[in-house]
């Protein structure tokens, strides 16, 4: 096997625009300088999720994921580093090189990606079997085409067959490598008690279900016997989850976006024909019950949601459960009531583009008043179902979360239904606070229950009694030490990984000659020269990794940036001087115009330089694959917080970048004053038990005093450098 080599790596970070990868799996907002949406990685109403095009990094603030474009695709998809490496190479048309993988990495490859690989084959298999063979042609493609479905329709959602035969699929992958394991864990063939393996597919047409990035994750298989169960469905597994799938979602995402809406229908066909008659915002739950995953993934695209329903009373009625979820989300619901004998699919089957979209807008109706004619008919003269059906209705403006919303519903609910809306509005806020509160009691028993967890799994070794006692009494000085430097040990880390590469001051070789310091060559030979190191693991492996960057690979990037930067120069100043040749015609203007452009043109070169030695270490370490240094650096480098655009347009703020000079030094001397204070401890609880001997030595008392004169004297002279007696970390 190989891995991508570093050049490779490099270009494909360069590429990868933040917002253009998470904006195909989040709908997003700008927002100032950045952008706005709601968290892929938990549920959330209220948008959290922060995207910086300038970093090139998203962060949620509430729950604390997110990363650079690699970070976020392999926290999404659940994907390995070398697995969104090359979604991203795939995406932005990377040619990768690659080398020969050691043992070690070959170990590490993922278990995720040789069931990807399986499906993926399943995939070509069954579309090769619709295509090519006489039972595909006959039997799967002969249905497609009777049920409407067009060649573009089939390749478009990679429509396919599974020949009548028992193992046609698990001959073929074993004879091209495929692990049997990873046909079985998929769910495409199924191993018996006895030892059997077999096809689950056989004998079906089928439809291959897409993750939100394009991978094939499930199938779902329709017989066309009578006598069989008609649909068979992948079970779930390491790479599907049910309920957090839409059917159709990869192929409707962009025109969600687009049109701000999405059509709930129910089956694979409804979504195949509308798609094929030009209504391509549309998804399925897939004859399943909707989840609360599949609502959240519709609602990182869209507020707004469509339900169409066809003309079976009884199955509206087991479904308007769904709507009551869509409701608690936040979403805004319109219900589309089909005409009798019609579903999605025979109804976009007989229409025109047009005349679906003509459809669905005039005849599209408000949650409320669809659930108050469906729910009310038949009932009107009986005061006992009438009064369920009002509880019923209020329940479900109770769930609601936006208050204003509720308020309008309430109105429209007590006119609609010839009731006090003081009658309604008290019920309501009764059942939303019963709701609230039982919500906040099940996020209190889940994190007790975690707590309890981790309290029972914790293993302990063994250790006699009497050392047991010491420990409880005397807790690790080296822990404790840790946690109260970890403070300081990021303030420093955080300039490194931000400005690292920027010039910090000026220095002189052995000959005199000044040489330029940057940040992170001063704070690597200010720890040398004390002999200090982290004490955090973390902290101090991603410090290493910084150093690496800026000692191995600094140079030929640098060089690279520097002749692309040039090139951009030329550009400008080329195009600049031909619109000077063709809009000025006095010379000495023309003398004046060039030579603004040639400094305005060196401007945006010495800028872009800047730019890229400043972001040059965290985009490095945002996109690393080992994940402690990842996630500390994108902890470090994330702003929750910017300034307005008042601020920054009639005020100069003065930013660390423009201070580092003096903030740099200080974060160094605060880390050693640090240093001292712990020392300064351990001296105090040494001097205690040298006194609580039964026979106090006063020697080694004498000795520690003067030590610890020392210490505070030193400890002074830093007072004076940072002007202030107690020194509290930067954070």
């Amino acid at each position: 096997m190989k891995k991508i080599d570093r050049e490779t790596v490099q270009r494909i970070l360069d590429a990868a625009d933040i917002v253009e990868v998470v904006s195909d799996f989040v709908h997003l907002k700008r927002r100032g300088s950045s952008y706005l949406g709601l968290c892929p990685f938990h549920n959330e109403r209220t948008p959290s999720f922060s995207v910086s095009k300038s970093k090139n990094i998203c962060k949620c603030f509430s729950c604390g994921k997110g990363g650079s474009p690699v970070n976020f695709i392999m926290e999404h998809e659940q994907m390995s580093y070398y697995e969104a490496l090359r979604y991203l190479a795939r995406k932005y048309n990377i040619e990768i090189k690659e080398h020969e993988m050691s043992d070690k990495e070959r170990e590490e490859e993922s278990e995720r990606e040789s069931m990807l690989a399986v499906n993926d084959f399943a995939l070509k298999h069954f579309e090769k079997n619709l295509q090519e063979t006489d039972d595909g042609r006959d039997i799967g493609l002969s249905y497609f085409l009777d049920r409407g479905i067009n060649e573009a329709s089939i390749k478009k959602f990679r429509l396919g067959y599974s020949l009548e035969k028992s193992n046609d699929l698990l001959n073929a992958a074993k004879s091209r490598g495929y692990n049997e394991k990873y046909l079985i864990e998929t769910g495409l063939c199924i191993k018996t008690d006895q030892g059997r393996v077999y096809d689950r597919f056989k004998g079906r047409v089928m439809f291959p279900v897409f993750s939100i990035s394009g991978k094939v994750i499930a199938f779902g298989g329709r017989t066309l016997k009578k006598d069989v169960a008609k649909y068979v469905n992948s079970p779930e597994s390491l790479i599907y989850k049910k309920s957090y799938q839409l059917y159709g979602l990869y192929q409707a995402k962009q025109a969600i976006v687009k049109h701000d809406k999405c059509i709930l229908v129910e089956g694979y066909m409804d979504v195949i024909s509308m798609h094929q008659s030009g209504i391509e915002n549309v998804v399925a739950s897939s004859g399943t019950s909707l989840t609360d995953g599949q609502i959240r993934l519709i609602h990182r695209f869209t507020d707004n949601v469509t339900v169409i329903y066809d003309g079976d009373a009884a199955g509206i009625k087991a479904s308007l459960r769904g709507i009551d979820m869509l409701l608690a989300e936040g979403l805004d619901i319109k219900v589309l009531l089909l005409p009798d004998g019609d579903d999605p699919d025979s109804f976009a089957q007989k229409h025109t583009s047009s005349e679906l979209e003509e459809y669905i807008s005039a005849n599209e109706t408000d949650f409320l008043q669809f659930k108050t004619s469906i729910l009310l008919n038949g009932v009107k003269n009986d005061p006992i179902a009438k009064s369920r059906v009002i509880n019923d209705i209020v329940r479900s403006i109770a769930v609601i979360p936006n208050p204003i919303t509720r308020n309008v519903y309430i109105t429209e609910c007590s006119r609609m239904l010839e009731i006090d809306d003081r009658i309604v509005a008290l019920q309501v806020n009764k059942l939303f606070m019963e709701r609230v509160g039982k919500d906040n009691l099940k996020k209190q028993q889940e994190a007790a229950a975690e707590t309890i967890s981790d309290i029972v799994n914790v293993e302990e070794p063994a250790k006699p009694v009497e050392a047991a006692a010491e420990v409880k009494q005397q807790p690790s000085s080296v822990d404790s030490n840790s946690s109260f430097l970890r403070a300081y040990e990021q303030g420093i880390l955080r300039y490194v990984l931000r400005y690292g590469m920027l010039e910090l001051c000026e220095d002189y070789d052995d000959i005199g000659n000044p040489i330029s310091v940057k940040v992170i060559d001063y704070v690597n030979e200010e720890l040398k020269n004390d002999d200090l190191k982290f004490s955090n693991p973390d902290i101090e492996k991603t410090f290493e990794e910084a150093i690496k960057c800026s000692s191995m690979t600094w140079e030929e990037d640098n060089q690279r940036n520097n002749e692309t930067l040039l090139k951009e120069r030329e550009r400008y100043i080329a195009a600049g001087e031909e619109e000077i040749r063709t809009t000025v015609t006095d010379l000495n203007s023309i003398a004046v115009r060039e030579k603004e452009l040639v400094e305005r043109a060196d401007q945006l070169y010495f800028k872009g330089q800047r730019e890229y030695g400043m972001m040059y270490i965290e985009k490095i370490l945002c996109s690393h694959p080992d994940d402690s240094i990842r996630n500390l650096t994108l902890e470090l480098v994330s702003d929750k917080h910017t300034l307005s655009k008042v601020h920054t347009k009639y005020a100069k703020i003065e930013t660390d970048e423009d201070r580092l000079p003096e903030l740099v030094p200080r974060s160094i001397y605060e880390f050693k004053d640090a240093i001292l204070e712990c020392r300064i401890r351990k001296l105090h609880d040494d001097i205690k038990a040298a006194y609580s001997t039964p026979s106090p030595d006063k020697e080694v008392i004498r000795e520690l005093m003067e030590r610890h004169v020392q210490l505070q004297r030193l400890r002074g002279e830093f007072a004076k450098f940072l002007g202030e007696r107690i020194i509290n970390p930067r954070k």
